[in-house]
């Protein structure tokens, strides 16, 4: 019994960190194509537009990671 629980535990772990370590991937691409330095943008400047655009990429980035981890 027990080991039913943990098993499905593990799992998510295991997947939530592999999840995570893809985000930041796909965050790093994202930063080194754009022309502009984007967190700097959006905390010494102020720019609103960059923001709603990058929070927009992480959270499609996000769903995209979550349909492939479940199928």
């Amino acid at each position: 019994m027990e080991q039913a629980i943990t098993h499905p535990l593990v799992s998510a772990i295991i997947f939530s960190v592999l999840g995570i370590l893809v985000w930041l991937g796909a965050y790093y691409i994202i930063e080194k194509i754009t022309p502009e330095n984007t967190w700097a943008e959006i905390t010494k400047n102020k720019n609103t537009a960059v923001a709603i655009i990058l929070g927009s990429m992480i959270i499609a980035i996000a769903m995209i990671i979550s349909a492939a981890i479940h199928g």
